[in-house]
């Protein structure tokens, strides 16, 4: 479903990704965790187009995109046309209500009518648990309740593939659990994911697959709970002593 190969981010002269190399297969859930300034966020944002890789190339489905020659207005709408992305802050539009939040880029990117959008944002708030919420404007919800909310947002337009963006990090436990639970039942029913995540329960529990990237770089990956419990680098060692005995 992905492919990436060489990618490289520079910001000046500091190089904040040096040759990341990433294949994701359909369905697969990736945990993508490491000490902070490690180049996660960076990484996520180059394979929504969000920033310009600086080398590389890129593949989404039949779309790719090569770093080195200029990207058409064309080809990064077709690059992005799969991926859905939640963040760590929710940039929901306050002045809106819940259910507008959720069915505007329907009508603007999919050209759905007001009413099968509205549908379609009810149907997801009801899969968040918030469908009680779809009348109220967002500063009437908690934390949690927003990043919900903004996950049905990206579902709304139908993507292939969800990049998370570490969405709990702004979350106190409690709220941080409910946003968890549903990038849970996301996984369990065949979402492809990318998730940069402090949570460890989860990257050990719910994804497939694990990538510890340090300076830049990924320094191991492998099967979750192979690669939680018994990492063979000593930097990936260091960093998993330090979160697991907090």
């Amino acid at each position: 479903m992905i492919e990436v190969s060489g990618l490289v981010k520079d910001f000046g002269a500091h190089r904040v990704l040096d040759g990341i190399d990433l294949s994701v297969q359909r369905g697969e859930v990736i945990a993508m965790i490491g000490p902070s300034g490690s180049g996660k966020s960076t990484c996520l944002r180059c394979l929504n187009l969000l920033e310009a890789p600086s080398a590389g190339l890129l593949r989404v489905g039949d779309v790719t995109i090569d770093a080195s020659r200029p990207v058409t207005r064309r080809q990064r709408l077709g690059f992005r046309r799969p991926l859905g992305m939640v963040f760590q802050s929710f940039n929901l539009f306050p002045h809106m209500t819940v259910l507008r939040n959720v069915s505007l880029a329907q009508e603007r990117v999919l050209k759905r009518s007001r009413r099968e959008a509205d549908e379609i944002s009810r149907q997801l708030l009801d899969r968040v648990g918030l469908g009680a919420k779809a009348d109220q404007h967002p500063s009437r919800c908690s934390g949690g309740q927003q990043q919900r909310i903004a996950i049905a947002r990206a579902l709304a337009l139908d993507p292939e593939v969800m990049l998370f963006d570490e969405p709990t990090s702004a979350l106190d436990p409690e709220l941080g659990l409910e946003v968890l639970n549903v990038m849970q039942e996301l996984a369990a029913g065949g979402m492809t994911m990318i998730v940069v995540t402090h949570e460890m329960h989860f990257a050990e529990s719910v994804s497939d697959r694990v990538l510890i990237m340090a300076d830049g770089r990924i320094i191991e990956q492998g099967p979750s709970a192979e690669v939680m419990r018994n990492p063979q680098t000593e930097r990936a060692q260091r960093f998993l002593s330090a979160v697991m005995n907090r």
